[in-house]
């Protein structure tokens, strides 16, 4: 983690639906997030977690205030530009998987792969994710741990400067949540890489830099971890 500012979120609002079912999501957001953080944000279902998440990669649009990623106003840009951002700086990892159906476990990989200047060892991560006797095989072939395992290993093979985590380890058992968390780790370790997790699971927040807390579309806790525990050594995932 460096001492630089990559992701502002000021005074951030959103909200869905209008009249009868008008609701406000997030409410006067604000956060900060140093290049190379890892960063867990909790709170209950409905809490506008996911929906920070989105709004930060460029998925939903904002009502008021902004989010800088990079020195990057995600507001401001559109069509052509907005698809460049997230290419060039974003990995996604979904709540629900998002994989290509009529593509194998390594062409939905080979994807995100082809888009990257400086991609990760796909050979590598498919082994580290456990995949490599399931590679030639397509998403409906697989289990849910399994297609989290490709969807993950695709965000990841792009390299990105930021990855959005919703979920990561939701459809996983513990051996492997903590065999992705410690990959989680040593990526941000070797390549310096931010991320945003967005969790349930309340032993993850342990082993990162900087947790942050909704509650009713307002932040309710903001702090850092003085002492991490390593990925290896959580325990109740």
């Amino acid at each position: 983690m460096s001492d630089k500012v990559f992701l502002t979120v000021k005074d951030l609002c959103k909200s869905y639906g209008e009249g009868g079912s008008y609701t406000q999501v997030l409410k006067s957001v604000s956060v900060k997030v140093y290049k190379g953080e890892m960063c867990v944000i909790q709170g209950t279902s409905g809490s506008g977690k996911s929906t920070l998440l989105n709004c930060i990669g460029g998925l939903d649009t904002i009502d008021s205030g902004n989010v800088s990623v990079d020195g990057t106003l995600v507001e401001s840009l559109k069509g052509e530009k907005l698809g460049d951002y997230r290419r060039d700086n974003l990995g996604f990892i979904f709540q629900f998987y998002n994989l290509v159906p009529n593509l194998t476990v390594r062409e939905n990989i080979q994807v995100c792969e082809y888009l990257s200047k400086s991609p990760l060892k796909m050979d590598e991560l498919i082994n580290v994710l456990g995949l490599t006797e399931h590679q030639n095989k397509f998403p409906s072939q697989l289990s849910g741990g399994q297609q989290q395992r490709c969807a993950i290993a695709r965000a990841l093979v792009k390299n990105p400067k930021v990855l959005l985590c919703d979920e990561p380890t939701g459809a996983l058992d513990s051996k492997t949540s903590r065999d992705i968390l410690v990959l989680l780790e040593r990526i941000n370790e070797e390549y310096g890489t931010t991320m945003l997790i967005v969790t349930h699971n309340n032993s993850i927040k342990n082993m990162v830099d900087h947790v942050i807390y909704l509650k009713d579309g307002e932040i309710s806790k903001d702090y850092y971890n003085k002492v991490k525990t390593p990925a290896s050594e959580l325990e109740d995932l």
